[in-house]
């Protein structure tokens, strides 16, 4: 595209000081991962005089390319056959039921679903509104992710303390507590305040951040310590996967983003290129991250090392979220909602003011929080004005109009919709996840769940 300069960054503050649409080079490094932990043991050292050598011969070893992928495609229908059985408790599967699906499957990973869904959302079944909080959790709630299967959910907090909530009877299941003191031997927990949850697609590593440099892997099922990543030279702000996969991703105030494999609990790469503090990223099913912080909103193509830089907001960035693989949503303390195409440097829509003003002082209310119902027309902003609004996107995401608000009381840290798109999960909190810039008394410190009554 006509647009793209070329620059090489290598160091955090060395990008063009104008913000433009750029395509430049990402700096990357390699290390060697955990090396005794990772290396393969050969036969010579591995045997003894007296061993036996296993016979590792099989089939796979053997068979083709062409074998291999029909192996793993027949494998991928049975499990297909198999969900939609258990989902219509049924022994006989129509097969255009599994066509619908396979083509669905197609266009998520491609980026080209869109679902209009929108219209189908009326009000907010306010009887069955239900509110998690536990008292170790007693300051904001600053961070939350939901499992895939939507069966829990894990909270941070600024008590330094995560917990893990069940959404089937809405009680406490788990807590990784405060613990000040701990030895390296033995991590029980967090010694300050939670900046970052995430959760892997099959639910099988739970990551989290606080204010240190280091990011922690536990195991969800029983919040066992898992193991310790280093490499940020500031506190990371911001964690997620790569969807259906065990890639991590990291951001942190040292204005860098790292991406990681938890396959081999190792650092793969370092993405060079933000001029302050990133506070926000997110991932679906490329290799491909968006990203914001201050000025900067950025989107991150891995393989072939280059990056976009994005610009519209005219005030701090704080939060972003993909709507699919080629539109995203950005808000900001300039109160603006703007909506993104990856094949345009400006926004698509801008909705200002979109949380209205403060009638103390006639600024915009920031926005603290967003969240998108993937490969769908619909998303929701919160803020500290007192409702989460949610809103339809329409005319290919150019226009947009707001569908429903959902009064709530203090600052929107974080929110996310359920996997079936039923139900909205916010975590709330009296002050906004990064600091104390005003506090709203009124407010509880928890999880709130909002089950939605469609038409």
């Amino acid at each position: 595209m006509s647009f793209f300069i070329r620059n090489k960054n290598s160091s955090g503050g060395n990008s063009n000081k104008r913000a433009k649409f750029t395509k430049t080079n990402v700096k990357r490094k390699r290390v060697n991962g955990e090396s005794s932990k990772n290396e393969e043991i050969t036969s010579s050292e591995d045997e003894g005089p007296n061993d036996e050598i296993p016979d590792h011969s099989s089939d796979e070893e053997h068979e083709t390319a062409q074998e291999k992928k029909l192996r793993l495609a027949k494998a991928y229908l049975e499990e297909i056959e198999k969900e939609e059985q258990a989902r219509l408790e049924s022994n006989e599967i129509d097969q255009s039921i599994i066509s619908k699906r396979l083509k669905q499957d197609y266009l998520k990973e491609t980026g080209r679903l869109r679902l209009n869904v929108a219209d189908n959302y009326k009000s907010v079944d306010t009887e069955n509104i239900n509110i998690l909080k536990c008292r170790e959790q007693r300051n904001s709630i600053t961070c939350m992710c939901v499992t895939s299967d939507s069966k829990f959910v894990f909270a941070g907090s600024a008590d330094g303390v995560v917990v893990k909530y069940s959404l089937t009877d809405y009680k406490k299941v788990g807590v990784l507590p405060f613990v000040k003191n701990q030895s390296s031997a033995e991590i029980r927990g967090h010694g300050s305040k939670v900046y970052a949850v995430a959760v892997s697609s099959d639910s099988k590593f739970l990551v989290t951040a606080d204010e240190s440099q280091d990011i922690y892997i536990w195991d969800p099922a029983n919040l066992k310590y898992v193991k310790k990543l280093s490499g940020h030279k500031n506190t990371v702000t911001g964690l997620c996967f790569k969807k259906d996969s065990h890639t991590l991703y990291s951001c942190s105030k040292d204005r860098t983003a790292k991406v990681w494999s938890l396959d081999e609990m190792a650092y793969v790469e370092t993405l060079f290129g933000h001029q302050d503090t990133i506070s926000s990223i997110d991932s679906l099913y490329r290799d491909r991250l968006v990203s914001c912080g201050g000025r900067d909103l950025r989107v991150w193509k891995i393989p072939e090392e280059t990056q976009l830089i994005f610009n519209g907001h005219t005030g701090s960035i704080d939060t972003v979220r993909l709507i699919n693989e080629d539109i995203f949503i950005s808000g900001g303390d300039d109160g603006q909602l703007c909506i993104w195409s990856v094949m345009k440097k400006k926004p698509v829509c801008v909705i200002h003011n979109s949380h209205e003003l403060d009638k103390s002082n006639q600024q915009p209310y920031w926005i603290s929080a967003v969240a998108a119902l993937v490969n769908t027309d619909l998303v929701a902003s919160g803020s500290q004005n007192g409702s989460i609004r949610l809103w339809k996107l329409e005319n290919n995401f150019k226009t947009s109009s707001l569908v429903m608000e959902i009064p709530v009381e203090g600052f929107v840290n974080a929110m996310s919709f359920n996997s079936e798109g039923d139900k909205l999960l916010a975590a709330i909190g009296k002050e906004h996840r990064f600091g104390r810039w005003s506090t709203v008394k009124a407010a509880k410190n928890c999880i709130m769940v909002f089950p939605f009554i469609k038409k």
